[in-house]
């Protein structure tokens, strides 16, 4: 992603579509319309690319969060439509973007180390969205791959439905087009991402409804949250865009289920998800 100090070069070389272009003027992201541009020079590392669509989205509550975080704020969220045809492959632990320039070379990625890590296949949607198969407390679900979510959040009518118990935080979360939305946290005895298992593992919860698109939150299995930065930090995940595989270090660690919490708790349990 482009770093701040780079926007103003940026926005000299970003243009509206023509009007005898193809491309669609708009398009519609979680319910609201926002325009499509096109960006003369885009360079991503050694890789070039010219007259590249983008869509403009507003990302002010990225860079609230990133305040709140203390992180570097973004200036843009890098695609489908470049991480698929790029064959891209994601370290996120090493936090390493490594990218094909040449979609018809052979060979693995020189640098990417997949040794202790289990393999899971990801599931692509028609929206170009990334999920993997699993489970909240043995009751089978999925997840959506979400690298640019601050921690891993699970819908608020799944975890009811559940009957598992909910904290308050002063915490809110927002998406592009979708208003602050309060957080809450539930405690999953276990989450399990293909046949990786963590246990007492602290969540968000949160509504998901106008995220989550074509009635997968209410599918079979339903689409039940989103796997977040912090589990795929720590498990050592590496995203393959090209094969479509998430790789993920088991760790042994975790703290045995069962573990009860209270009212008491709610305060270390909010700082623990979002400091992860």
């Amino acid at each position: 992603m482009a770093r701040r100090r780079h926007r103003r070069a940026g926005q000299r070389d970003l243009t509206q579509s023509p009007s005898n272009s193809k491309l669609p003027t708009r398009l519609q992201i979680n319910g609201a319309y926002n325009n499509v541009a096109i960006v003369r020079q885009f360079r991503l590392g050694g890789l070039n690319l010219v007259d590249e669509p983008v869509v403009t989205v507003d990302l002010s509550g990225s860079s609230q969060a990133a305040r709140v975080l203390h992180e570097e704020e973004i200036d843009g969220i890098l695609g489908a439509d470049i991480l698929l045809p790029t064959q891209a492959v994601l370290d996120c632990n090493k936090q390493l973007l490594f990218l094909k320039v040449d979609p018809d070379a052979q060979g693995g990625t020189p640098g990417v180390e997949y040794r202790g890590l289990q393999k899971i296949p990801l599931l692509l949607s028609e929206g170009y969205n990334l999920y993997v198969d699993g489970a909240v407390n043995g009751a089978p679900a999925r997840l959506m791959v979400d690298t640019g979510a601050f921690a891993t959040l699970l819908h608020r009518g799944f975890v009811r439905q559940m009957h598992i118990p909910l904290y308050d935080t002063p915490f809110s979360s927002s998406a592009v087009n979708l208003k602050q939305r309060g957080v809450e946290v539930a405690h999953i005895q276990r989450l399990s991402v293909g046949k990786i298992d963590i246990l007492g593992k602290d969540v968000g919860v949160i509504d998901l409804e106008g995220l989550i698109h074509r009635g997968l939150l209410h599918s079979s299995p339903p689409v039940a949250g989103l796997l977040g930065a912090e589990i795929l930090r720590s498990h050592h995940a590496i995203i393959d865009f090209g094969t479509r595989t998430l790789y993920l270090r088991a760790r042994a660690d975790q703290p045995r289920p069962g573990t009860r919490r209270n009212s008491r708790d709610v305060g270390a349990i909010g700082r623990n998800l979002f400091a992860e």
